[in-house]
């Protein structure tokens, strides 16, 4: 798998690096601050991206404006963010265009590590790969919505989904059957007025979408 990584912090940034080439990916480029992350993606055109929320010189969202440029310019570009803190307005953004290949993680879960390269071959192929601690904070956060007719039980399977987990393994975690996964899906669906998918990734981004533009 060939990676490009924006990180400012040259600890985590070399940390990054050893993890990926011992594991066997190749690092193409690896830069450190903002203006340098879109002609690095467009040069190499990378299996998937590791980028840094706030980047120099401004620490505010050049690596988001960079991930949100680049997928514009490469569709589809698997882009893995990551952030120091819970950032609902940054994840919503990136999330929010409803399309493949996303990720938002905080810093912390990089130390994790097989959670962390979990999260990446998730992002790389496709799919998507939301923090716990993200789901947790948009789903805590949204007050007067359709979430509030939610079951406990379906708001464990909504947050599960929006983690970017199947159907097996939600069962498994939930230690239901996946039958009733199924429905606890349909239910939830039924409940947000989203259409019913048999795609995983799909219904995830499509609920991920819901969360991000619906009012707070």
């Amino acid at each position: 798998m060939r990676v490009v990584i924006a990180e400012d912090n040259a600890l985590l940034r070399e940390g990054i690096v050893l993890l990926l080439t011992s594991c066997g990916h190749e690092v193409v480029a690896v830069v450190g601050t903002g203006p340098e992350i879109l002609p690095a993606l467009l040069a190499h055109r990378p299996d998937v991206a590791v980028l840094d929320v706030r980047m120099p010189p401004g620490f505010r969202d050049e690596g988001l404006r960079a991930a949100l440029e680049a997928r514009e310019r490469i569709p589809g570009l698997p882009v893995l963010v990551l952030s120091q803190y819970v950032e609902e307005s940054y994840a919503a953004e990136l999330l929010g265009g409803g399309t493949s290949g996303v990720g938002y993680l905080l810093k912390d879960r990089v130390g994790r590590v097989d959670e962390f390269l979990d999260a990446l071959e998730r992002v790389a192929a496709g799919g998507t790969a939301l923090d716990p601690e993200v789901v947790a904070e948009l789903l805590t956060r949204r007050r007067g919505s359709p979430l509030d007719a939610l079951t406990p039980r379906e708001r464990e399977v909504l947050k599960l989904m929006a983690e970017g987990h199947d159907n097996t393994t939600i069962a498994k975690t939930l230690v239901v059957t996946d039958r009733s996964v199924s429905k606890h899906i349909g239910n939830v669906f039924l409940k947000l007025g989203l259409p019913p998918s048999d795609s995983g990734h799909r219904r995830v981004l499509a609920v991920l979408a819901y969360l991000a533009h619906r009012p707070k």
